[in-house]
């Protein structure tokens, strides 16, 4: 009898463990940050079937985050802490996905202001946003709230960019 309980647990945790991961393998392409027409916007609205999403809006309360050329190494080792300690679990710093995506390219793919948004407003985000529903198809796992400050974000944010190659 607990062999058999032994056996069922690892088959059961092989079949979780291929859901969290699950995925076709192929990666992500990689987006513009230019903002689409309202042509495109509207399409694209209609397309994930949303009418009542604009992407040009933002979704959160960041609509246009600036960041310095140069980067900002107090605030980056900020958030490689902050990284550590709330998501290096799921996330790795290369471009291989672990649970949610690789973090290495984020800052070319998405524009500041829609990471800042993700990551402090997760849920509206996969809710409304056509990327967030499109990395969740590709991972098919939510992310969690992790209850970051407006400043811990920034942090991430500045972490992600050293992980870029932003000197």
């Amino acid at each position: 009898m607990k062999k058999m309980l032994i056996i069922f647990s690892l088959v059961f945790s092989l079949v979780l463990f291929f859901a969290a991961c699950g995925g076709s393998g192929e990666k992500e392409n990689a987006t513009t940050t230019e903002a689409p027409s309202a042509d495109t916007a509207t399409a694209a609205a209609t397309q994930n079937g949303n009418p009542s999403y604009d992407p040009n809006r933002g979704e959160g309360k960041f609509h246009d985050v600036k960041v310095d050329a140069k980067l900002d190494v107090a605030m980056a080792e900020k958030g490689d802490k902050i990284y550590e300690l709330k998501c290096s679990a799921c996330h790795k710093l290369t471009d291989e996905r672990l649970v949610g995506p690789g973090w290495k390219g984020v800052t070319i793919r998405q524009t500041p202001t829609w990471i800042m948004n993700f990551v402090t407003n997760t849920d509206q985000m996969i809710d409304k946003d056509p990327k967030a529903q499109a990395m969740l198809e590709i991972c098919m796992v939510r992310m969690p709230n992790q209850g970051l400050s407006d400043d811990d974000a920034r942090n991430i944010l500045e972490f992600m960019r050293k992980n870029d190659g932003v000197k």
